[in-house]
């Protein structure tokens, strides 16, 4: 099943490193985060990558375009205009490399891939989070829904610490951003069926996936939250980034493969 990302955004909430390059080419690792999530999927069999681009795109079209020379070690020998490749690291990825426009929304850049998905089901996620969702176990659920979209959800974490206290104001204890708040977000890792073209109908460019189609679909009652307990981390700031480098050296939960 072919997955489309979302890589076309500006990231201005994370402008340090997003002035130099899309935020999906952020690097974890060594790596960027774009790659991370394909990595992911692609331990579940699924290599086929539809990416929507946008800003400085053409950064992620070099940067794949160039894969065999990034991930390789080689001599370069000037005088001979030769090249010897001593070892590389390829991919089994298939990616088609989408220009959605500038400052297309999120919908917008969707009904524009949608003909490369083949009027087929397809996956949908976004260029900047990571998680351990099982694929396999999202896409069965998916099936056993019925659904034209299902969304995975993952339970809205505290930025800060809580305090617990009594009636008359005793401070009973702490606790340093408590892992469910009970309240259920969108995760992003989604699976869609070809009907979706229905919710895309018209001038899309100016429209956020998130509000206008979701909404429509879920009062069709067509979209089903995946519930997901375990590990999800989107970056949306510097901080955010460095907390994945570090979960990256100790053994990151994503890693799949």
């Amino acid at each position: 099943m072919k997955v489309v990302i979302f890589a076309g955004g500006r990231g201005t909430r994370i402008s340090e490193e997003s002035t130099l390059r899309p935020k999906p080419m952020i690097e974890i690792g060594g790596k960027p985060i774009l790659w991370h999530i394909m990595k992911i999927y692609a331990a579940y069999g699924h290599t086929e990558f539809i990416i929507c681009l946008g800003y400085k795109g053409w950064i992620i079209k070099e940067y794949f375009a160039n894969y065999f020379l990034h991930n390789a070690d080689l001599t370069v020998d000037l005088a001979n205009n030769t090249t010897e490749i001593h070892q590389n690291n390829a991919e089994p990825f298939k990616i088609s490399l989408i220009d959605t426009g500038l400052d297309t929304m999120t919908a917008g850049r969707l009904k524009r891939v949608l003909p490369y998905t083949n009027n087929e089901p397809f996956m949908l996620t976004y260029g900047d989070g990571v998680s351990d969702v099982d694929i396999n176990a999202l896409l069965d659920f998916h099936k056993q829904s019925g659904k034209v979209c299902t969304m995975t959800a993952i339970q809205a974490t505290s930025r800060f610490g809580v305090i617990k206290m009594q009636e008359d104001g005793t401070i009973d204890s702490f606790e340093e951003k408590p892992e469910e708040s009970g309240t259920w977000i969108n995760g992003g890792f989604f699976v869609l069926n070809p009907e979706i073209k229905n919710y895309l109908n018209g001038d899309m460019d100016p429209v956020m996936w998130e509000r206008d189609p979701m909404d429509a679909l879920a009062a069709d009652s067509q979209i089903a939250a995946y519930k997901h307990h375990s590990f999800w981390k989107a970056m949306d700031t510097l901080r955010e980034k460095e907390e994945l480098e570090e979960m990256w050296v100790k053994g990151a939960a994503w890693k799949k493969w």
